[in-house]
């Protein structure tokens, strides 16, 4: 890989912003970082990224679906594909994310261990997509939510314990398990209903744990948000705190997330198709107080990691991430905030800060360029260099 360095006026390494700064990459990583305003080393060529150049790490999307095709119904499109088919639909969408500076992408629901086959694939081509921390197929019960994805698991010792230890010997990066139903898949639990035990939780985290790997859960519902804690998962997907009639952000529980060690991860990021988002009923009708609760846990100091759900629908293409970090800063969330937490703060959340989310020597060289954000946070999407595994990403 080349030696090369890139200049920009500003620069945001994850957690603070600074003025004119030089990155040095080498073979795949930095190895230097300049805050001085000082050229490049002599002999190192430097990417042009333009005068006004915003530089700060490749984002980080802790929640996609590379295997839903961001259709009408991408669960029918899922069901009828073969897998050529869907692995094929599951490399256009990581180009599709790597192009707009989304160098990291998490997983957690795919089919037949499709995205662990991609991760492979974009390990010799770093330019073609984001690298893949992969869940395999969610744990969920016979009929429960997404139990298309292939990880139908029964609700017995052995068989969850079995299902653990599967995804850990096929090398997946975490496990994902459906704490409470969803609204994708018809005839299982609703969202605000759990579909598993505190004791089941548990005993899935414990396992996890012992082997080395950390636990998503997607939980809606209140009680399960309050399962998830008590059990001790990492991250707690979508957060949407459902009840039956509604949605209960209870200060009390507010006040335990902020203090505990697990990192939450709100759905965020919409694309403007020209017609209204197609939201689920059961989430329209709670929309207004579930952001307000993502918007009460970054004032309280949570450990939020904004992300997308990629794919599940028209409005949530596989790029969608940094249109929703300019909507977060839009509802009056300040911009470091957002920023951090879209890129150091989410490594943490996926076990990966010591290489990722941050630009410092010996740090993957995973960087995207970008117009002022002070000027403007919609020009995030004004890229002017991707940079993935110290290979430059063709972004036109």
């Amino acid at each position: 890989m080349a030696t090369f360095a890139v200049r920009a006026a500003r620069m945001f390494d994850g957690t603070r912003l600074y003025g004119p700064t030089t990155v040095t990459v080498e073979d795949g990583r930095i190895v230097r970082v300049d805050t001085t305003g000082a050229p490049p080393p002599q002999g190192v060529p430097a990417i042009d990224v333009g005068q006004d150049a915003f530089l700060l790490p490749g984002l980080i999307d802790a929640h996609v679906h590379l295997a839903f095709d961001a259709t009408t119904d991408p669960v029918a499109a899922l069901v009828a594909a073969d897998d050529a088919e869907l692995l094929a639909k599951m490399r256009t969408a990581a180009e599709r994310a790597i192009r707009v500076g989304i160098t990291t992408v998490r997983d957690l629901g795919d089919r037949n261990y499709l995205s662990l086959a991609l991760r492979a694939e974009l390990a010799d081509h770093p330019e073609n997509g984001p690298e893949i921390l992969p869940a395999g197929p969610p744990i969920t019960p016979p009929g429960g939510h997404c139990h298309f994805l292939g990880g139908e698991t029964e609700r017995t010792t052995a068989a969850l314990l079995a299902a653990v230890r599967e995804r850990h010997e096929r090398g997946c990066a975490v496990v994902k398990i459906m704490a409470s139903g969803g609204n994708m898949t018809a005839g299982s639990a609703p969202p605000y209903a759990p579909q598993f035990s505190l004791a089941e939780l548990r005993l899935v985290v414990d396992e996890a744990h012992r082997l080395g790997l950390p636990v998503a859960a997607h939980a809606h519902a209140t009680s399960v948000i309050r399962d998830a804690l008590d059990a001790g998962v990492d991250t707690i997907e979508h957060m949407s705190f459902m009840t039956e009639d509604g949605v209960d952000a209870d200060p009390a529980l507010l006040a335990r997330i902020v203090a505990s060690d697990t990192f939450v991860s709100p759905t965020v990021g919409y694309f403007d198709t020209g017609r209204p988002v197609a939201h689920p009923p059961a989430i329209v009708s709670r929309l207004a107080e579930i952001q307000a609760a993502g918007r009460k846990l970054f004032e309280l100091g949570a450990k939020v990691v904004p992300s997308t759900d990629a794919g599940i629908g028209t409005f949530k293409p596989h790029d969608v991430l940094p249109l929703a970090v300019a909507q977060l800063v839009a509802t009056g969330v300040p911009m470091l905030d957002v920023l951090a937490a879209v890129t150091s703060v989410a490594a943490r959340a996926c076990h990966v800060a010591d290489r990722k989310g941050r630009i410092s020597v010996g740090a993957d060289a995973d960087l995207l360029v970008t117009g002022d954000l002070l000027d403007d946070i919609g020009r995030i999407s004004d890229i002017r260099a991707v940079i993935h595994a110290g290979v430059q990403v063709p972004t036109n």
